[in-house]
């Protein structure tokens, strides 16, 4: 009560209500060790209705995870480690970032899969735990958390234990308003194991043995359904709405203190209550710590293997399995991705991948692979089924759980669908490689409603995502090593036709590079993915009529933005006009081009070369276009 006072904002009304259940988790549950906070083999906690941060805030300070009073005291202050949502990465113990309603069970799911298929490969003595995730009503109102959950009764996730904090109060007022789902009966049908608790919130006992209930099933993941009261025992707010996203008056909260016989102060924590949970947490989390690492040291397993799962990396040596193709070969990059899957499947054991019901479609098939199923717990080729926005999610959670390099491909008109994983992806780094095929106009026949023109130029919008567009197979087979070595989420946008290989794919690693390259360049041609080629075709039309026109293949405007000024410049050089050709929106290119060809309308149904063609999409107009661009820049100005 006391934090989101002082601040001025927050939720406090659920952390009442979940405090004693959160205290059995962490106090009588899980296996956890504050000073080893990443052992990989740890039980994961992920409290996905996020607004009751300073419940966990609160079990980390109380568990010594680093957070001291002050830090409590600060917040959702500028800079604390305590903001108004639980961020990974940002403070430690926080598995996963949530505040999106629904996305934690997600992620959990995504969570549960990792150490599925991690304790298959390494044993279950090394990998053997369990996802606890709490979860509220607006969890269960979002449709990412059906999606999540369809999945995971369908895989049969045995450990993975939701407790429903059934309190029947959104920001509004009570659910009635607006929901009457059985939701007991709905995760039965997907396939869970569900326990109706009923009214034993404070009840630890009770809650303890619940939860090991649970934690005994494991052919299936397991729903417990605990009837909570918002803001218990305030006796002002106790089961109002109000007490959800407002702070309690000083008042308010003082009479709550009194009904729980704590003094009236502010942030009251005995020095010895706090020193016995942390030497409790301690203890229990160095036993557990070392047994395992005994056992870690005795495994016979691949270490190498081991190793580069855990970084999220290759073993030394994979880039060496990357396929190469030879210039003019005409392929599709969404049929590159695979050749490159394939050949560093054993290079890169961590990697998984799957697809949204087009797995075939988007180059992730994996060769050789078995499903990811309760039979096949091992498999490494997920099938997320027509769930986009849930397998994004899920992968973002494989990515945080650790051990793992989720790849899911999907149409690119479908990032729609998943666009808030994605976006998570890039603010928590998740480790996650999104595979976009069916990239443009291009795909033809279906029409606009399958014709991404704006999502390139979203997904550039977004903070710390890596966003590449390979020009051909080559740039493909280098954007799967760059994405093995980025340090977060890479989006991968390749093209449904096939098209020629006109690259050394070397433009990758910089970002953007010239490929053909001319002495005094009238004008620079710029392009990406399948216009890299019509650039090229272009280039050469222009020579013919004594222009001097560069081809820069751009795959990727982040990595670029990195480079330095000379290399910049070399792309670019100054005095000479730029012309981009991309099939999208040209919202973006200004910072680049002096003039752009794109699409800045929603496509056409008819053959893709054709749609193409029809919105200028060809050499010729690009020709055009460059020669009236050379013209002017020579003309005299007024």
């Amino acid at each position: 009560m006391d934090a989101p006072l002082y601040s001025k904002s927050g939720h406090q009304g659920t952390a009442m209500a979940l405090a004693p259940l959160a205290h059995v988790l962490y106090s009588r549950i899980m296996r956890h060790d504050p000073l080893n906070p990443h052992w990989p083999d740890r039980d994961r906690f992920v409290l996905s209705n996020g607004h009751a941060s300073i419940l966990q805030y609160s079990l980390l300070y109380l568990n010594g995870y680093g957070l001291e009073l002050d830090d409590i005291k600060a917040f959702r202050q500028w800079d604390s480690l305590t903001p108004g949502h639980p961020e990974a990465g940002h403070t430690t113990g926080i598995e996963v970032t949530t505040g999106p309603l629904g996305q934690g069970v997600a992620n959990s799911v995504g969570f549960a899969i990792a150490e599925r298929i991690l304790a298959d490969r390494f044993g279950t003595d090394l990998q053997s735990h369990h996802t606890f995730v709490l979860a509220g009503d607006g969890c269960f109102m979002e449709g990412v958390s059906h999606e999540a959950a369809s999945l995971a009764g369908h895989l049969g996730l045995g450990g993975l234990v939701v407790v429903y904090d059934d309190n029947h109060i959104t920001i509004d007022g009570d659910t009635n308003l607006t929901y009457n789902d059985n939701v007991p009966q709905r995760f039965e049908a997907y396939g869970w194991h569900v326990e109706q608790l009923g009214e034993m919130a404070n009840d630890l006992d009770g809650l303890e043995a619940a939860i090991r209930r649970a934690m005994a099933v494991t052919d299936k993941p397991s729903l417990l359904v605990l009837r909570s009261h918002i803001a218990d025992p305030s006796p002002d707010l106790t089961d109002n709405h109000k007490a959800h996203g407002n702070p309690f008056t000083l008042e308010q909260v003082n009479r709550t203190k009194v009904v729980m016989g704590i003094p009236e102060e502010p942030f009251w924590a005995p020095a010895d209550l706090v020193d016995a949970c942390r030497t409790h947490a301690a203890a229990n989390g160095k036993e557990a710590f070392d047994a395992w690492q005994v056992r870690f040291e005795a495994a016979d397993i691949d270490k190498a293997a081991w190793d580069a799962c855990w970084n999220a990396t290759g073993i030394a040596g994979w880039t060496d399995s990357l396929p190469t193709f030879a210039q003019g070969e005409m392929i599709p990059t969404r049929e590159a991705i695979q050749t490159a899957f394939d050949a560093t499947l054993d290079g890169v054991p961590g990697l998984v991948a799957g697809a949204a019901d087009l797995t075939g479609n988007t180059g992730t098939k994996l060769a050789g692979q078995i499903i990811q199923a309760s039979e096949t717990p091992g498999g490494r080729q997920v099938h997320y089924g027509i769930r986009e926005h849930g397998m994004g999610s899920a992968m973002v959670g494989m990515a945080k759980h650790g051990g793992v390099i989720p790849a899911g491909g999907t149409f690119f008109v479908f990032l729609d669908y998943m666009r808030p994983p994605v976006r998570l992806a890039a603010l928590s780094k998740a480790k996650v490689l999104f595979v976009f095929t069916h990239d443009s106009v291009g795909v033809g026949e279906d029409g606009p409603t399958h014709q991404p023109v704006e999502h390139i130029a979203t997904l550039r919008a977004i903070p710390h995502l890596q966003v590449i567009r390979p020009a051909d197979a080559n740039e493909t087979a280098q954007a799967w090593r760059v994405a093995v070595e980025h340090d977060g989420p890479t989006a991968l946008i390749l093209s449904r036709q096939a098209i020629p290989v006109c690259t050394d794919g070397s433009a990758v690693q910089v970002g953007a590079a010239t490929i053909v390259a001319t002495t005094s360049p009238q004008v620079v041609l710029v392009g990406t993915g399948s216009e890299v080629h019509v650039c090229v075709a272009a280039a050469a039309t222009l020579a013919e009529r004594g222009i001097n026109a560069n081809v820069v293949s751009m795959p990727s405007w982040d990595r670029f933005a990195t480079q330095d000024t000379a290399h910049r410049q070399s792309v670019f050089p100054t005095g000479v006009p730029v012309l981009s050709v991309e099939a999208g929106v040209t919202f973006g290119w200004a910072q680049y081009a002096d003039e752009s060809i794109g699409i800045d309308r929603f496509g056409a149904s008819a053959p893709g070369a054709l749609v193409l063609d029809k919105l200028g999409i060809n050499p010729d107009h690009v020709a055009e276009r460059a020669t009236a661009l050379v013209a002017a820049a020579a003309s005299p100005q007024p």
